[in-house]
């Protein structure tokens, strides 16, 4: 999975934006993804056709993380094709911040990253969400079955400010390997 060494490039495009806007912080977006309740996630699926559905996750460690059971829909869709858009922010016109992440959903395997990403669902969501962890993937208290865990790292992220100025924020990323 790729990491980052720095915080992004962050620029404002006019073209978008108020006349007296400036680019948002990277630490508020960061925030928006952290706390928000619900993501929806874009895939395409294998006849090219687009795919969007609503999910819970957790932002952690500079990715965003959801999880689904190995034969749904978004399943399938990422095994032939990993590019993934997540997006979530306030459904209004004039107020709030909506953003956009693009960038490759890969799997979480690793026993120790995923019982802490676990511990972060809890938190975040209570114990109806509780889950275990075995054979590289989530499992659910209630017993109803595996999750697959994808985190999608961002290339690219983008931030709309609604309200006066509106903007427009782009957030890129410099890659490195592990």
């Amino acid at each position: 999975m790729p990491t980052y060494e720095q915080d992004p490039v962050v620029e404002l495009d006019a073209r978008y934006s108020g006349e007296d806007a400036r680019p948002g912080p990277w630490p508020e977006t960061a925030a928006v993804l952290a706390s928000a309740p619900l993501y929806w996630l874009s895939t395409v699926r294998p006849d090219g056709r687009p795919h969007v559905t609503p999910l819970i996750g957790v932002w952690s460690h500079g990715a965003l993380h959801f999880s689904t059971g190995p034969e749904e829909r978004k399943a399938h869709n990422l095994r032939a094709n990993p590019e993934a858009v997540l997006t979530t922010g306030a459904n209004t016109l004039d107020a709030g911040l909506d953003v956009v992440v693009e960038g490759r959903a890969e799997r979480v395997t690793e026993h120790g990253r995923l019982t802490g990403l676990a511990r972060e669902w809890e938190a975040k969501y209570g114990g109806d969400w509780r889950f275990g962890v075995e054979d590289g993937a989530f499992t659910h208290s209630r017993g109803t079955g595996r999750a697959l865990v994808f985190a999608v790292s961002p290339r690219t992220v983008f931030g709309f400010g609604k309200g006066e100025p509106f903007s427009q924020t782009r957030y890129r990323f410099p890659e490195r390997s592990r």
